[in-house]
């Protein structure tokens, strides 16, 4: 199953995130690997998270896909890895970013990962959404 994302400026189709959890609940199963989603959320006006998220899709493998759901908040998919891996991912891809684009101090970011197992079933956003962004205290 094939997901393209809008192009830049289009609206953001909600069903588009569905068929990214859908999609990596399959290729979990058909690869008997897990995939792992993440949450990336900073606080309003954070000016360095759109460019981040830019910086992101462009940095992806093939299999791996962002969505962004706000200015500051998307969604990434990371296929064919546990969660301590996608932990190392999002590092490195972060470190490449700050080295990219030097600033002052790095992007205020938290994170909230989802492991979706190969022995997945049906998954819903009403579940993973609250896992990936935790409400704030």
């Amino acid at each position: 199953m094939e997901v393209r994302q809008p192009e830049e400026g289009a609206a953001r189709d909600p069903r588009l995130l569905r068929d990214l959890l859908e999609r990596s609940c399959a290729l979990s199963r058909q690869h008997q690997v897990p995939t792992v989603v993440v949450g990336m959320a900073g606080p309003e006006g954070e000016l360095l998270l759109p460019d981040l998220f830019r910086f992101l899709e462009g940095s992806l493998r093939v299999e791996d896909a962002i969505f962004r759901l706000t200015r500051e908040r998307a969604v990434l998919f990371l296929a064919d890895v546990d969660e301590a891996g996608a932990r190392r991912v999002v590092d490195r891809l972060v470190r490449g970013f700050e080295e990219h684009f030097p600033s002052a101090r790095p992007p205020d970011l938290q994170l909230g990962f989802y492991e979706v197992p190969p022995s997945c079933g049906e998954l819903r956003l009403k579940d993973v959404l609250p896992v990936v962004f935790p409400a704030a205290d």
